[in-house]
């Protein structure tokens, strides 16, 4: 990983290692990274997005997978360096496919162009295998793009993190009489993801709303003709390991 100098100097620098972790998070803004990697010439080591975008366990520069570490980011230009788990395992669905009848009485041409993760979702929602494995035929498309999360507090472990106005997106959100459907989608066979975007969504979206926030984590992969949906819970929203896979599914949707 290129980064894994730049993060190196940035722990040395600020002697990052030397703080107590277990009380609390480590504070770091954009402006001590950038001070920190300036002298770098690759883009890749310097530039703080790229920097600070760590979605999987295998993104993690080794100075945070040695130290059990990961990043999250509290506010604008200001990150966390939390020590615990910050990502969850995806589970193996090993149940047998489902085969999927769509609700609509006409063949979806223009579904078959293109093979990206908006596209495969708006068709699961098209033919509404979303409303069908919700067991909600209420939902409706009412969230899309990225917004701002407003002022929440939550626990990793015995650490308080403080979250105000951070950037937040979701694949697409669906609102239904009872609930809200917030889905993370991918299309790759990704084997963990960082909680956070499950999370941060999930807390955003249930302080505008009384209805119960569920999330949902979509993905179709390449080559293949099988939608995988799995939803997720916290059941305990101050506890930001306390997500939990409610239920799962495979799904080959049969194409009129």
């Amino acid at each position: 990983m290129s980064n894994n100098n730049s993060w190196k100097k940035i722990f040395d620098d600020y002697k990052i290692l030397e703080h107590d972790f277990d009380g609390s998070p480590c504070i770091i803004s954009a402006e001590q990274i950038k001070k920190s990697c300036q002298k770098f010439k690759k883009t890749g080591e310097k530039e703080v997005r790229i920097l600070c975008k760590q979605d999987s366990k295998e993104d993690r520069p080794d100075v945070f997978i040695k130290n059990n570490l990961f990043l999250l980011p509290v506010k604008n230009g200001t990150y966390n360096i939390i020590k615990g788990e910050g990502y969850i395992d995806i589970p193996k669905i090993d149940k047998e496919n489902t085969i999927y009848l769509p609700k609509l009485d006409f063949q979806l041409d223009t579904s078959k162009i293109g093979d990206s993760e908006m596209q495969h979702l708006d068709f699961a929602y098209a033919v509404s295998l979303i409303r069908t494995f919700m067991e909600d035929d209420s939902l409706v498309l009412t969230i899309r793009g990225r917004k701002y999360t407003p002022e929440f507090e939550f626990y990793v472990g015995k650490q308080l993190i403080k979250v105000n106005s951070v950037q937040t997106e979701v694949d697409a959100g669906y609102e239904g009489k009872n609930q809200v459907v917030l889905v993370e989608a991918k299309n790759i066979n990704a084997a963990n993801v960082i909680i956070r975007q499950f999370f941060y969504p999930f807390r955003q979206w249930q302080s505008h709303t009384k209805k119960k926030a569920a999330t949902l984590f979509f993905n179709k992969n390449h080559g293949e003709d099988v939608y995988s949906i799995r939803q997720f819970e916290f059941k305990d929203p101050e506890n930001y390991n306390s997500i939990e896979l409610v239920k799962s599914g495979k799904f080959e949707i049969i194409k009129k």
